[in-house]
């Protein structure tokens, strides 16, 4: 059980996190929504401990392991995952308004 400043914290570390990220992968990669299509891939690493060759490998007992997993997250795991995919969405808003607004580095 997490304490409330710790889930908050928390929260703020991931949507910072994934922001930063999302920013420096669209300047660099030019694609607005790079990290908000990754982020899903990143929060299946960090949440299933099936190894990533084992999902093609038996595809039925990863994926099915992966379904149970997710259904068993507890509400702040779940918090601070959506504050991240939060964080990778409003990475692409930023970048898209800085590009209309003519900033050419971006």
């Amino acid at each position: 059980m997490l304490s409330l400043p710790v889930l908050l914290i928390s929260m703020l570390l991931f949507l910072v996190l994934f922001f930063g990220i999302g920013f420096l992968l669209n300047m660099l990669l030019r694609m607005s929504w790079i990290m908000a299509i990754v982020y899903p891939i990143v929060c299946i690493f960090i949440i299933d401990e099936v190894r990533f060759i084992e999902y093609f490998q038996k595809p039925g007992d990863s994926f099915s392991s992966l379904g149970h997993k997710i259904t068993s997250l507890a509400l702040a795991d779940i918090l601070i995952l959506l504050s991240g995919l939060i964080g990778a969405i409003l990475s692409g808003v930023v970048i898209k308004m800085l590009r209309k607004r003519g900033y050419q580095m971006f």
